[in-house]
């Protein structure tokens, strides 16, 4: 315990220093080796750091990181309707970016607040997951051809606030990649874990995705300390790079920074 205190203090020490020399790298995909971006992002309701609800920023920030695939969190309201949060049409117009398609409320953008959203390709097949826990959490699984390869599995979750719940969620997912033909699959979304090391509920993902890649903070927004949100491949080659898209609008537009990774489509991996 008091190694994980440590490594929590100094990272805060190190965010509170660094606060005026953050320098924003950004990713790029590679036309020349056929790579792609993926990102996710919790947009908090699209209520920004600022207290103020506004969900162009969100759309901003999403034309900003220029992705080919999307994972949105807490895209929808919470109770009553849920309704969706942003405008999807004007969405696609100026990004590209379309829904995978889900079972749905009427007013709802996604599955419990979870929405992904891709550029190219063909949905081949998508499952709606109900993850255990006392929050309604959930997880969308989406397999999309891509280049006319083989494709990517898909899988945008958000785990909940309870250790016990996100460990059960883990093991869910794991049944999840269990039950379905082996190919590259990227997991990715908030998955509500600040813990390193062997008390983090994300250890039980290692026996599909191997070592837990290394931490980046992307939370809080504006001065990101804890590593809440993640994207993992169970392909060592898959994931080229990874970087928090770390912006003046991204600061403002919500409590989360956006997760960004530059996945290589021609890796042996894929195909």
């Amino acid at each position: 315990m008091t190694k994980t205190n440590n490594t929590l203090a100094s990272a805060v020490i190190a965010s509170i220093k660094n606060r005026s020399n953050r320098i924003y790298n950004p990713l790029r995909r590679d036309v020349r080796d056929g790579s792609m971006l993926v990102a996710s992002y919790n947009v908090h309701k699209c209520v920004g750091t600022d207290g103020r609800f506004d969900p162009e920023r969100i759309i901003e920030v999403i034309r900003e990181m220029n992705p080919d695939v999307i994972a949105l969190q807490e895209a929808d309201q919470r109770f009553g309707e849920r309704s969706g949060l942003l405008d999807l049409p004007r969405l696609r117009l100026e990004t590209g970016l379309m829904p995978v398609p889900v079972l749905h409320k009427p007013k709802s953008h996604g599955w419990r607040g979870n929405v992904l959203l891709f550029r190219e390709g063909v949905v081949r097949d998508v499952h709606q997951v109900a993850l255990p826990g006392l929050e309604p959490r959930g997880a969308l699984v989406a397999e999309i051809d891509i280049e006319a390869r083989a494709g990517l599995r898909i899988i945008a979750a958000h785990l909940g606030l309870l250790r016990w719940a996100r460990r059960q969620q883990a093991d869910t997912i794991l049944d999840i990649i269990g039950r379905r033909e082996e190919r590259p699959t990227l997991l990715m979304g908030d998955f509500n874990e600040w813990r390193l090391g062997p008390g983090s509920a994300l250890t039980r993902l290692e026996s599909v995705f191997g070592p837990l890649p290394t931490p980046i903070p992307s939370y809080p927004a504006r001065m990101p300390v804890l590593s809440l949100d993640r994207i993992m491949a169970n392909r060592a080659d898959l994931i080229a790079e990874m970087a928090v898209h770390d912006t003046p609008l991204a600061r403002k537009a919500s409590d989360h920074l956006p997760l960004l990774a530059r996945i290589d489509l021609g890796a042996g991996s894929l195909g």
